[in-house]
């Protein structure tokens, strides 16, 4: 039996398209269990965040005068803090968002002048993290999503029996709990990255207020989250635009640090909270994409930085933010060449 040169050729390219299904699927399937596993994790932080702002909510509750041990009179809304951290401890994922909203709303209500200020400090960490776990949930969530309910992953079952995340919605105060007795005139959530390259030299900008042309200051790339905007992305947009650099989302590692700020800024008083994300990239030459007009009024320079050249700058005068880069570099480089996100700590 012998085949023509057409038959082989056909045959040929449906081996060929086989193969490349078959290598397709399988790297869509190891993808896509990647993606489970970060859901999973970024769960997993959720709940432990929750469950230290339930832990802060009853020491919240024993402040308030909410035990017979409290010699003050009690607040009415210190059993209720009581009940609701119990509650949110021991609710189930389904009715968990319920739950956490109550007792969201509850700390919102507490007057936190009668409050010690470590306390208060605590509690508004506690906020912090658990609004920082969210959205790094729901940015996994969208992203396994995205992936596992394409027609071709859903005709191949490529997901497997594993369930379909789900979102994780509980509403953000719209003030901080720290309050500072300050009038802020901006609150912000700003996504910034340490970019490192084959050297661990970090990526700086230097830059100074519009108001003050005369004191520089270093800092790190990266700006503001816009409205509907995932941390991540706005760590690439604001990358792109600062630098020209392009870089591919999923080579970002973290958040890892997270550094809260208040700070004139062109007349006004801001108050920034600053998630950080590390990411390893060839040295290039920065050349901004889109800055805007106050950017194209503050920043004046950047350069590629080692510890010691950190410890220079700041020797010379010029601050370099966040404080004490040159010691945060090593982790920045671990977290950059991981394979995992790591958890986030709070720096200054």
């Amino acid at each position: 039996m012998t085949f023509s040169a057409t038959t082989v050729l056909v045959l040929a390219l449906v081996a060929a398209l086989v193969v490349a299904l078959g290598v397709w699927a399988y790297s869509t399937a190891n993808r896509l269990d990647r993606l489970h596993v970060r859901t999973d994790l970024a769960w997993h932080a959720l709940e432990a965040a929750l469950a230290r702002r339930a832990v802060v909510a009853r020491a919240v509750a024993v402040s308030l005068g909410g035990t017979p041990r409290s010699g003050s009179r009690p607040d009415e809304l210190a059993p209720r803090l009581v009940i609701l951290a119990d509650r949110a401890e021991r609710t189930g994922r389904d009715d968990r968002e319920t739950v956490e909203n109550q007792l969201a709303a509850t700390l919102s209500a507490v007057d936190i002048a009668r409050l010690p200020p470590q306390q208060v400090a605590e509690l508004a960490d506690a906020e912090a993290r658990v609004l920082i776990a969210r959205r790094f949930h729901n940015d996994a969530v969208r992203d396994t999503l995205a992936l596992r309910t394409r027609r071709p992953v859903r005709w191949l079952r490529l997901g497997g029996t594993a369930p379909m995340p789900t979102y994780f919605e509980i509403a953000e105060r719209a003030t901080p709990a720290a309050a500072t007795g300050l009038d802020v005139d901006t609150t912000r959530v700003s996504a910034r990255v340490a970019i490192l390259d084959e050297q661990d030299r970090i990526l700086l900008i230097r830059g100074h207020d519009p108001m003050l042309p005369e004191v520089s200051f270093w800092f790190t790339v990266g700006g503001g989250v816009e409205p509907g905007e995932s941390l991540r992305a706005a760590a690439v947009r604001e990358l792109h635009e600062e630098t020209g650099h392009i870089a591919d989302p999923s080579a970002l590692r973290g958040p890892l640090w997270r550094r809260v700020a208040m700070f004139p800024f062109n007349g006004d008083l801001i108050r920034s909270e600053e998630l950080f994300f590390a990411l390893r990239v060839p040295a290039f030459d920065p050349e901004p994409a889109n800055l805007t007009y106050v950017e194209q009024r503050s920043i004046t320079g950047s350069r590629w930085c080692t510890p010691a050249d950190i410890r220079a700058l700041d020797a010379s005068g010029e601050t370099v933010y966040p404080y004490q880069l040159d010691e945060l570099l090593e982790e920045a480089a671990r977290a950059a060449d991981g394979d995992g996100d790591p958890e986030v700590r709070s720096i200054r």
